[in-house]
């Protein structure tokens, strides 16, 4: 199909491409997931809070360069099988087989996940014009946001609480189905190339500069950089100075992404500010078991696992919010206000940063919802407004590939943030064995039945939030820094805008 003949904006086979990009969404984002069965796999194959950071971690290490969505049902197939098989007979834990088999399963989740979600927002980026990006994959990705609740919700209606063994069929069939439809029906349409008088009015607006200001984003605006018109203009308006009148974007990519410095400061912002929701999603769950067995005799199993799904949906349905407002405060920001959208990072990095002050310092399970509710409303909006920032900064053409590219940025502080928490929480268990009678006790009484320190059962560490907090301090430093990253990465960006204006409007004189 070409440009002349593209459907319009509110057109059949573009909202298609949108509810199916949506269907897809829905079904790539069960890691928020994670802490509602984590625990519970835990306790039944006799696996430390370190090794279950480590399956977690297999879950969030997505592969751009691959398109294996349907990875994600037989991922998920795989760890029911091994759940359901549990602890061999006369075994006190699980072989080292079995535990690579676990994070190899959870590791295809995530590569089924990342797969489909990157080709549902590539594909809506790509069918939608500028003006309506924002909120058109700001849809898309507060899918991703509202898996959890829907899967929970589905789950509540199906079979009872604390069914672990059905809840992870669930998500096996769940994650196949939509990714078998978004194969047939996701496809980016063509858009439409706007007449002679909408070339002459696209000179005057205010948002126009803004998207030229990503010319300078780079350290030198020279022949390393190639552009593309944007919506449809054609290369052959004229020379250059006449093609950014028209308004054009910077075609980033491959070894000059790597060497720009933009590049690596939202790298660095996603890294840190990622890593902290996926340490806190991931652990959220033994957070809760914690704080719910301080001081309280009466340790409930199914009453836990409801504060735990309690956590989960809160933490969906804030982050389906986070990633729908975003979009549409910042397409208000750059349409209206004439103001690049990375000044929102500034809010999104405040907002990740409080909810770990506040967690740090909530020592009661019916108050940990304040601290998941900001979270997830912050980490919803960073995974939708990153993407939009991306295309703002480094083009549309090779969106998927560069955004492929900063989607392994949680993973590196990730890595250090859930396997800090796993091994502080292990070491807080250990010390509680050593001093508590109760915890002695109990340990007695586990190692008569064959078992080892798990999660899900009985915590071991009864001293509350103690537990944990260094973990949710070093978080709460690492993000105050983000806040300050976004303040420059917001002025970078401010200043280069306003410099290319003076060019343009030297070049109309």
């Amino acid at each position: 199909m070409t440009n002349g003949l593209a459907p319009p904006l509110l057109s059949v086979p573009r909202l298609t491409t949108l509810t199916a990009s949506l269907l897809v969404a829905l079904s790539s984002g069960t890691g928020y997931l994670f802490s509602a069965w984590a625990p519970q796999l835990g306790a039944k194959l006799h696996i430390s809070h370190t090794q279950i950071n480590l399956i977690g971690l297999a879950g969030m290490a997505p592969q751009p360069v691959l398109r294996y969505q349907d990875l994600s049902g037989a991922g998920h197939s795989g760890l029911k099988y091994f759940f359901d098989a549990g602890v061999p007979q006369g075994a006190d834990s699980i072989s080292t087989f079995v535990f690579v088999s676990l994070v190899l399963c959870s590791c295809m989740t995530g590569i089924g996940a990342s797969s489909g979600g990157t080709g549902a927002t590539n594909a809506t980026a790509k069918s939608f014009p500028d003006k309506a990006r924002a909120t058109a994959t700001g849809i898309v990705i507060s899918g991703y946001g509202l898996s959890a609740f829907v899967f929970s919700a589905i789950a509540h209606m199906l079979f009872a609480a604390g069914n672990t063994s059905a809840f992870l069929l669930l998500l096996a069939i769940g994650t196949s189905v939509p990714m078998l439809v978004g194969t047939f029906l996701v496809r980016i349409i063509p858009l439409q190339s706007p007449g002679a008088g909408e070339r002459k009015a696209a000179t005057s607006t205010s948002a126009l500069p803004v998207d030229e200001s990503r010319v300078g984003l780079l350290e030198h605006e020279d022949s390393d950089v190639e552009f593309v018109e944007l919506d449809g203009f054609s290369e052959e308006h004229g020379d250059f100075s006449q093609k950014r009148k028209y308004g054009t974007s910077p075609n980033i990519f491959g070894a000059k992404l790597w060497k720009s410095y933009d590049f690596w400061l939202l790298f660095t912002l996603l890294s840190l500010l990622a890593g902290t929701g996926l340490m806190y999603i991931s652990n959220v769950g033994a957070m809760s078991q914690i704080l719910y067995a301080k001081n309280n005799p009466k340790y409930d199993e199914v009453e836990v696992a409801k504060w735990q799904t309690t956590q989960v949906s809160t933490i969906s349905i804030m982050s389906f919010s986070g990633r729908l407002l975003i979009g549409i405060v910042s397409d208000i920001a750059k349409n209206t206000l004439g103001l690049p959208r990375s000044y929102c990072l500034i809010l999104v990095s405040i907002g990740i940063c409080l909810s770990q002050v506040i967690a740090a310092n909530i020592d009661k399970i019916t108050s940990l919802w304040l601290s998941s509710s900001i979270l997830g409303l912050s980490y919803g909006s960073l995974f939708s407004l990153f993407p939009q920032v991306c295309i703002d900064w480094f083009g549309l053409p090779h969106f998927a590939e560069n955004w492929g590219y900063l989607n392994l940025a949680p993973m590196v502080a990730g890595n250090i943030f859930m396997l800090f928490f796993g091994r502080n929480l292990d070491a807080h268990e250990a010390i509680s064995h050593s001093t508590s009678a109760t915890s002695r006790a109990l340990s007695a009484l586990m190692r008569r039945a064959g078992g080892l320190s798990q999660p899900g059962e009985t915590p071991k560490c009864l001293e509350g939030k103690e537990c944990y907090v260094a973990a949710l301090h070093l978080t709460a430093v690492m993000t105050f820094g983000c806040i300050l990253l976004s303040v420059v990465a917001a002025w970078r960006d401010r200043r280069k805008g306003l410099v290319v204006v003076d060019d343009v409007d030297v070049d109309e004189k």
